[in-house]
């Protein structure tokens, strides 16, 4: 028998399986969402000193697997049984095992928030394309609520590599037809981007980044342009929510700008497992079904 046939012969092995991947996808998440932004400032930093003739400054060199692991303030290196995720958290009670510093809860939340989004991937789709689909989408679009949540930045290395596994993905309709895709690529691009100029001419400021286009353009590639009415109003009607909750309860300035990558996110994660439910209620309440 092989593996693939043992996995589905035996569903509480397949669920273990792919919560294990997910809570270890998880793990390295974290270095992603802390790593992947020190690395592209030091590629400008780079970029920057060459435009002007200037000697590249000197920097460490990092990557997303150098240097190794290791406690933020006494610099000592995690073991690999102290990487063991969610699980090592609990055992050293959120601290660093040698000076005792803070463990920060975005590490076990996101490594958490990995495994729980697999196992409702393997639950919602089983052994199948769809789910291996599924589960990039699902780790890609963590690591981006991350990195906006952290600097409102949605890297290109990550938003376009999500746009063409969408695209590719489709190729054989795993989700839509590809011309739905390509055309929910261009238009969830072109929606955002002719608000985001609209907004620039009457208010003379940048309302979002080009970043949040890109996220929307890789929706549409995943979901066809048909699920893009969906994902804006979801996504707007959650941060205006919770945008104004943070102003009238915490007293933030209204003109602190707000991540909106994250809110996007949340829409293409609920429309992944929700999609077909969703639609139909959305075409009930607005009277077009």
């Amino acid at each position: 028998m092989t593996f693939m046939a043992t996995l589905t012969a035996t569903p509480w092995l397949f669920f273990t399986a792919v919560t294990a991947l997910g809570l270890i996808v998880g793990s390295f998440l974290n270095v992603v969402i802390l790593r992947l932004p020190r690395m592209m400032e030091q590629e400008w930093q780079r970029d920057c000193a060459e435009l002007q003739d200037l000697p590249a400054p000197e920097q460490e060199t990092l990557s997303l697997s150098r240097p190794a692991s290791h406690c933020p303030g006494c610099k000592s290196p995690i073991k690999p049984w102290q990487n063991i995720p969610v699980v090592s958290y609990l055992v050293l009670r959120g601290r660093c095992a040698h000076c005792q510093r803070s463990i920060g809860l975005r590490y076990p939340a996101v490594e958490l928030a990995s495994g729980a989004l697999s196992l409702a991937a393997a639950v919602t789709f089983g052994p199948s394309a769809s789910l291996l689909t599924a589960l990039l989408f699902i780790w890609v679009l963590i690591a981006l609520t991350g990195i906006d949540i952290d600097t409102q930045l949605l890297p290109d290395n990550l938003t376009l590599p999500l746009l063409w596994l969408g695209l590719a993905a489709n190729l054989f309709e795993v989700w839509v037809d590809l011309p739905s895709a390509v055309i929910g690529a261009m238009a969830g691009y072109l929606s955002l981007w002719s608000v985001y100029w609209l907004f620039k001419l009457v208010t003379g400021k940048e309302g979002m980044g080009f970043g949040d286009f890109k996220l929307l353009a890789a929706l549409g590639a995943w979901f066809g342009w048909q699920a893009l009415p969906l994902i804006i109003l979801l996504s707007s009607f959650v941060g205006a929510a919770i945008g104004i909750t943070f102003v009238l309860v915490r007293g933030q300035d209204r003109n602190v700008p707000i991540p909106f990558g994250p809110y996007l996110a949340g829409a293409g994660l609920l429309y992944l497992f929700y999609g077909e439910s969703l639609n139909t209620l959305y075409l009930s309440l607005t009277g077009i079904q």
